[in-house]
């Protein structure tokens, strides 16, 4: 681990469209092409990832398949090929460890390297790039700054192929024009209700207290006064501590009822416990709550959790019901899940938040 006295050097690599890239570079006939990898349109399923070309049709992740064919008739549909993408995973990040061992891995394609005290974060960056381009014919894109935030917002800044630097003398004027949506965790909701509060970028959000930001939204409020100053003290775990652990199901025919709904549980249940049994004993934190996440038909996604130490049929059953109450609609998705504790160090209080919208959304009297 380097020195805390150290200046921190942060470089966050990006693979760019890696599932889709990873299929052109096995199949060459498919370059220039739109072409987009997920499940098939027959299956309600939706896209995993696509590449530019099929961008520039208005495609992106998560995007119902069926959709995305109607706007890109041309498009070039194929099936994740897991084999192939977790070797070229695994090779990629065997050259990250040329470089350092203080590497945190968010997915497969994706991670943090710490390269305090090594040289110049800029000139390894580059190398890490050229060397995965010659080596395993793919483009990444880097950002290098003084924190993971400002890291992962510079690997995004000049997508595909890019390299951004922020330096510690940059941080300033760089957050203060950023947009408040580029903050990771920032999604519609927040935005939309940041944007009712006369903010749009990290400068306007400045001009929020603590206290206010904290009374609008919750635990991310802390989040959101120190991102829009540039300050992120998070280190770079080399042992992601897991949140949590989920199974879900899209029905490739909408679930009609409740009770329908209800029948799913045992099979759910199943998959989850069966999960949870694979993780090592000394890796498993205790579970602390238990949530249900059902996706409608019109697409609207809701997740409700209640405090639990494991996963009971009947908790299931009571959170389900609560959110059928709710909604009563036909069911395109069912999803259980639990929580972990997690430690309670200062290098864990500032964790990218990946569903505050939900949680925003589901807070009572938080109208703004």
């Amino acid at each position: 681990m380097p020195d805390a006295a150290v200046e921190r050097k942060i470089i966050h690599i990006d693979m760019d469209c890696f599932f889709a890239a990873v299929e052109e570079r096995e199949h060459p006939e498919l370059k220039g092409m739109p072409v987009a990898i997920g499940g098939s349109a027959e299956h309600r399923g939706v896209l995993a990832t696509c590449n530019y070309e099929a961008r520039r049709y208005g495609l992106h992740s998560a995007m119902p398949t069926r959709m995305a064919l109607e706007k890109c008739p041309d498009l070039i549909l194929r099936p994740v090929n897991m084999a192939m993408v977790k070797k070229a995973s695994q090779n990629i990040f065997n050259i990250f460890q040329r470089y350092t061992e203080t590497i945190e891995p968010l997915s497969l394609d994706e991670a943090f390297l710490d390269v305090s005290g090594l040289g110049s974060a800029t000139l390894i960056a580059r190398d890490i790039k050229m060397t995965i381009r010659k080596e395993e014919q793919l483009m990444a894109s880097a950002g290098v700054a003084p924190n993971k935030f400002l890291a992962k917002v510079a690997s995004d800044w000049d997508k595909p192929d890019g390299l951004f630097v922020i330096t510690p003398e940059d941080i300033e004027t760089f957050v203060k024009p950023l947009p408040v949506k580029r903050i990771h965790g920032v999604g519609k909701v927040t935005e939309a209700r940041l944007k009712e509060l006369g903010i749009n970028t990290c400068g306007d959000l400045q001009q929020l207290s603590l206290d206010v930001l904290e009374s609008h939204f919750g635990r991310f409020g802390q989040a959101l006064y120190e991102y829009a100053r540039g300050i992120d003290e998070r280190p770079v775990r080399t042992e992601r501590v897991r949140k949590s652990l989920s199974t879900e199901t899209t029905y490739s025919t909408d679930l009609p009822s409740l009770d329908t709904c209800l029948e799913q549980i045992p099979e759910l249940l199943h998959e989850l416990l069966h999960r949870l049994a694979r993780i090592p004993g000394e890796k498993m934190h205790p579970i602390h709550s238990i949530f249900v996440k059902i996706k409608f038909n019109n697409f609207q996604l809701t997740t409700v959790q209640a405090p639990g130490t494991s996963p009971e049929p009947k908790m299931i059953e009571t959170l389900m019901r609560k959110v059928w109450s709710r909604h009563h609609r036909p069911v395109r998705l069912l999803g259980i899940g639990v929580h972990f504790e997690q430690p309670t160090d200062d290098g864990n209080q500032l964790e990218l938040l990946g569903d505050i919208d939900n949680e925003i959304a589901s807070r009572p009297g938080n109208h703004l």
